[in-house]
């Protein structure tokens, strides 16, 4: 009996272990950052004019980033907004999950 029931709490320990884990495994944090929109293939080094350059990224395939620091952030989702803004300061709101943020909101930051 002893036996039986240091195995049903291991499983039960385990149980709880595993359901606690699961909104890290399930991707990030929110979070909020501010940084200068750009592109994930030139990150903070463009040729020429930022805004100019992020558009014809975006326009060959590449995804919108935002440059914090010496950090690139890629984001997935408010490209309408982040189009309006390429190039400028922004703060994007959103899943922080390492080096990807999925947005939820954008705005100009002051």
């Amino acid at each position: 009996m002893k036996t039986r029931l240091q195995a049903l709490s291991t499983v039960v320990v385990l149980g709880i272990a595993f359901t606690l884990s699961l909104p890290a495994v399930a991707g990030g944090k929110e979070g909020t950052l501010t940084g200068t929109v750009s592109d994930a293939m030139c990150g903070a080094k463009h040729m020429g004019d930022a805004a100019s350059c992020t558009k014809g990224c975006i326009k060959k395939g590449s995804k919108y980033a935002l440059v914090v620091g010496d950090k690139v952030y890629t984001l997935e989702g408010g490209d309408a907004d982040l189009d309006k803004l390429a190039g400028q300061k922004a703060t994007v709101k959103g899943t922080v999950d390492g080096d990807n943020v999925k947005v939820a909101s954008v705005k100009a930051a002051a």
